[in-house]
């Protein structure tokens, strides 16, 4: 059964999200690009990265300005 937060990246795949994650060594990082599956994004360098959900400390959609 797929839990919330992939039902929610399921739906958002091909926009654009930012996405902070807990870092292993302590702290965080942030990886911002297009959403290509529930558990991966490419980013403006074209570089495809993966993340799981547990690693997520919060996330946003990235609208674009028109």
């Amino acid at each position: 059964m797929p839990t919330e937060l992939e039902s929610t990246f399921t739906a958002l795949i091909g926009k654009r999200v930012s996405i902070r994650l807990h870092d292993p060594e302590g702290g965080f990082r942030d990886i911002v690009g297009y959403l290509q599956s529930p558990t991966s994004l490419r980013n403006r360098h074209d570089e495809l990265i993966e993340f799981s959900h547990n690693e997520i400390f919060i996330w946003r959609e990235v609208i674009t300005k028109k």
